[in-house]
């Protein structure tokens, strides 16, 4: 197969319109030259580029990783966030000794957008990928602690990335195949997925979100020298907007209708916060209330929502109005070797009537233990050394 053009790569790039594209990857144009109608997706446009480099490249493949059994009676789940490949990667072994039956990789899981140039091919992406692959610790953590992962923006591609990424089917491409993805999220498009665990009465739903492949573009707050210094971003009542895409809204109501005695919701950006204007659900109010009303309406359980990307963590808790006055709870995780400033800074930078702990900023992992006999769980936040940072435990 001859290469796809550099003129319908750029133009998909730059999401301007294309016409149809010949054997030879030209475009093809009505006899009188006349600008064509648009007809090509950047996807489609590109289709014919990532088939002949997913022939001639050799994508990297995370090593071996063991399947937890479906009877499983889950007790202790460890998760994380933010994990550059290129720093310290001591955090696996202090995550593998608190003895988790099962690691959630939740988002940022390498910074392959880092230094990217703008190839279609992804070329920063893929060599993150691979030294991850070559990562020693990564390798070991993961040949003995079974995984699910799910993305955020820096290993999705794209900093602040959503839908409108031309390049997100060859980034799923190179997420599914690394990490082993399952068939059900090979199946379609996105890679969110959810996993039952255990008998009935002990019965853990996990529900991995994709919060990047189908998200709408955020509003953004106009340029002011006196711009808020948390984020750049402003809520939109816009309806047409979306975080999730219909057909995952549609799979996650179905999911929420199965029988479940806990329920863990992982979302890579916050859900409950509205204290910064970063990426969270707080951008789209509207689709929020919708998540809220759909987790609100779920056969009866108990839930626990978890996330990551602020490079900072702490316990949250709400009864939105839209969930029917529910008290919710959220352990937001991150990050597991980028940290940036410090905890008293962090706290006191961003107030937060919901967080009902410090905002901790120094290097973390996350716990769930779940105790049967109590119907309860406790969030904790673990340190670099293993040592507890904050804890809580809700009954359901």
């Amino acid at each position: 197969m001859r290469p796809i053009s550099l003129l319908a790569i750029a133009a998909a790039t730059a999401g301007l319109t294309a016409a149809p594209l010949l054997a030879d990857g030209h475009a093809e144009h009505a006899a009188t030259d006349a600008p064509a109608e648009v007809s090509l997706t950047a996807d489609e446009l590109l289709a014919p580029f990532y088939a002949q480099l997913e022939q001639s490249v050799e994508l990297p493949v995370a090593g071996a990783n063991p399947s937890l059994p479906g009877d499983t009676t889950l007790t202790r789940i460890a998760f994380g966030s933010c994990n550059h490949q290129s720093r310290s990667q001591h955090m696996w072994a202090q995550i593998a000794a608190q003895n988790p039956q099962m690691f959630l990789f939740i988002g940022d899981n390498n910074y392959g957008d880092q230094f990217w140039k703008g190839d279609a091919g992804l070329s920063t992406l893929r060599a993150a990928y691979q030294k991850q692959a070559e990562t020693p610790e990564l390798v070991e953590f993961r040949a003995n602690i079974p995984m699910m992962v799910t993305w955020d923006d820096h290993d999705f591609g794209f900093n602040d990335g959503g839908a409108n990424f031309a390049f997100r089917s060859w980034s799923e491409t190179i997420f599914e195949t690394f990490w082993n993805s399952t068939d059900e999220v090979r199946s379609r498009p996105g890679i969110y997925e959810s996993r039952m665990f255990g008998a009935d009465g002990q019965r853990t739903q996990i529900v991995m979100l994709d919060t990047r492949y189908f998200r709408s573009d955020f509003d953004s707050i106009p340029y002011s020298p006196q711009r808020p210094p948390l984020g750049p971003y402003v809520p939109s009542d816009d309806a047409t907007k979306t975080i999730l895409g219909d057909a995952q809204w549609e799979w996650l109501e179905q999911e929420l209708a199965k029988p479940a005695d806990l329920r863990i919701i992982v979302s890579s950006i916050q859900v409950l916060t509205d204290a910064h204007n970063y990426e969270a659900w707080e951008s789209l109010p509207l689709e929020r209330a919708k998540l809220y009303a759909m987790l609100a309406g779920r056969e009866e359980s108990g839930m626990v929502m978890l996330s990551g990307d602020r490079h900072a963590g702490g316990i949250y808790t709400d009864t939105p109005q839209a969930g029917g006055g529910e008290q919710m709870w959220e352990l937001t995780s991150s990050s597991l070797n980028y940290s940036f400033a410090s905890t008293e800074q962090n706290t006191a930078r961003e107030p937060d009537d919901k967080r009902v702990t410090d905002f901790i900023s120094e290097e973390n992992f996350g716990l769930v233990d779940i105790d049967w006999a109590s119907r309860s769980f406790t969030m904790s936040m673990r340190g670099s050394e293993g040592e507890e940072r904050v804890t809580r435990t809700v009954q359901w």
